[in-house]
């Protein structure tokens, strides 16, 4: 029975820990919105929004929000919860810093030949039918 209501403690715990996040609008790109009292609102630079803020973003539109030390953004045409588009985003973070440059020198490019699709339909053109057969 113990185990059971330190269980149930931790949990209310980190649901809360959850919902008490913040975010900060670093940027908004295109049309950003948020529902307020059954309205939509615009969402600007600098706007504090808690998790449970359901987000709008327009066709064309994004927005970079931070929470703490993480950085994601929220691409064009989504919408719901603040929370739940992190999540999303996940794999798709932001940070901040200098991207690296790809190294494109000859020696590490392929230089083996591939066979394309055009390149096998072309060998495959001279192959009789299988149902004439």
């Amino acid at each position: 029975m113990k185990k059971i209501v330190i269980l149930i403690v931790l949990m209310c715990a980190m649901a809360g820990a959850v919902f008490a996040q913040s975010y900060a609008v670093q940027s908004v790109t295109g049309r950003g919105q948020r529902e307020a009292g059954g309205s939509r609102v615009d969402v600007k630079t600098g706007d504090i929004l808690t998790g449970e803020t359901v987000i709008i973003t327009g066709i064309g539109a994004s927005m970079i929000l931070k929470d703490g030390n993480k950085i994601f953004s929220v691409p064009s045409a989504r919408n719901g919860k603040l929370v739940d588009l992190a999540v999303a985003a996940s794999a798709v973070r932001v940070t901040s810093g200098n991207v690296a440059r790809t190294d494109t020198s000859a020696i590490s490019r392929t230089t083996g030949q591939v066979s394309t699709a055009s390149a096998r339909a072309s060998e495959a053109a001279g192959d009789e039918d299988i149902a004439a057969e």
